[in-house]
């Protein structure tokens, strides 16, 4: 199966349903009045963690989600239905992003846990509710609130408790193959594992732990170079990193040159993960080339306040101590509090929506914009006046004229308020 864990979708949240203008007409009843119902609210679109998902493929040949509108109200005060919400299955350890701003819109890591990425909009108010002593026969309603619209980036982290890490051919893929169900390609070349591998590792008949061989770390990975840049972010979920070194040298490269490196690519992508426990682990001790650089190994883990140990994973020499050392370490792992700043649950526009904001486009032609502003324009029927007549009120309690003319507004100037167009009478 192919491995996605990078992808962008859109989504579109639904419209609210429009409000109705009515009247109520019946024998019996004198001075019925308006008897419009509100619009039904716009479907949100909401992620889901779904246990079944582990890659992001299935976004590859689906790329939007649309949920449903709001229906339209009915005579005699009947509100129209709410639309259901639109559920998107995720992977655990996905990360949601908005394309536009970057910002971490939900972090999902939990089974069920879900997430509103785009809130459908409200229904239109019917002609009833704008009834008051003033206007006892209003003929105007509200139009359905827009639903929001996002493009997003998705990312999958692996959920996984220990991740493998170290040049390429030193025999990571060999060690899960040796100690879980796991069937990963190996050969002798580099990059022979080009996506990343997941195996259950038992330790005991109850007790089990996820390992992951994260493949491609070299020199230069953390700036894009081999296929480090692409799965680096699935160490981050780890909690404990098995750093696998080629203890025979056969390829003409330094065991101790390869720990630095991969450490300083670690480093250089994320203090967070380099500040991560680590086990130094010695491979391929049934070659005679390793047993010279064994001592020096195990001075250098003992320098900087490893545990060390030297193992074959072709012959399973040492692998079960690894195993039995790395499961207890586990049960005794306390969960660090996360300190990610970007990483915030889904929250309401933090900018002000009565801000208001005048600019100019490339047209040089006045632009209005501003979260409140556009949604009145939106759920406005210009078709009818006394529709009209709210809206010009409204623009002037906002005190808009005046804020247009210092912008340079002069009779006969258009003036753009989300998709509509205003001819500006001084």
């Amino acid at each position: 199966m192919q491995f996605i864990d990078r992808t962008r979708v859109i989504v579109k949240a639904g419209d609210g349903g429009h409000g109705k203008s009515a009247f109520r007409r019946e024998k019996f009843v004198p001075k019925g009045g308006p008897s419009g119902g509100d619009g039904g609210r716009g479907g949100d679109v909401i992620f889901v963690v779904d246990q079944n998902m582990n890659t992001l493929l299935d976004f590859r040949f689906h790329r939007k989600f649309t949920a449903k509108n709001g229906e339209n109200g009915d005579i005699k005060n009947q509100y129209g239905a709410n639309a259901p919400a639109c559920y998107v299955k995720v992977p655990p350890g996905t990360i949601v992003k908005d394309e536009a701003t970057g910002k971490v819109l939900a972090d999902l890591t939990e089974i069920g846990q879900e997430a509103v990425v785009c809130k459908g909009g409200r229904g239109g108010r019917g002609n009833a509710k704008f009834a008051n002593s003033a206007n006892r026969t209003p003929t105007f309603a509200e139009f359905g609130e827009p639903g929001e619209a996002k493009n997003l980036i998705l990312e999958l982290k692996l959920l996984a408790d220990v991740g493998l890490v170290g040049y390429p051919s030193v025999g990571k893929s060999s060690l899960v193959a040796s100690c879980s169900a796991a069937r990963p390609e190996i050969a002798e070349y580099h990059f022979t594992t080009i996506t990343p591998v997941l195996g259950v590792v038992k330790t005991d008949y109850e007790k089990s732990f996820v390992m992951a061989d994260i493949p491609g770390l070299i020199e230069g990975a953390a700036d894009g170079v081999g296929l480090g840049h692409d799965f680096l972010r699935h160490v981050e979920r780890t909690k404990l990193i098995l750093h696998i070194v080629d203890a025979s040298g056969l390829e003409g490269r330094d065991p101790i040159d390869d720990y630095y490196k991969i450490n300083a690519e670690l480093k250089k992508y994320s203090e967070k993960i380099a500040r991560r426990t680590q086990v130094l682990v010695a491979n391929k001790i049934d070659l005679p080339e390793a047993q010279e650089n064994l001592p020096r190994l195990q001075k250098l883990a003992e320098e900087n306040g490893m545990k060390f140990f030297a193992i074959s994973a072709a012959t399973r020499e040492g692998v079960q101590e690894l195993i039995d050392y790395t499961g207890e370490w586990l049960d005794n792992y306390v969960e660090e509090p996360e300190t990610e700043d970007e990483v915030v649950v889904y929250d309401e526009n933090e900018e002000d929506p009565d801000k208001i904001t005048i600019s100019r486009n490339i047209s040089g032609e006045l632009v209005v914009s501003g979260t409140n502003i556009e949604k009145l324009v939106k759920m406005t029927n210009f078709l009818n006046d006394e529709a009209v007549r709210r809206f010009q009120y409204i623009w002037r309690i906002k005190n808009l004229d005046e804020k247009l003319r210092e912008k340079g507004a002069k009779e006969g100037d258009t003036i753009h308020i989300g998709e509509m167009e205003f001819e500006f009478r001084d």
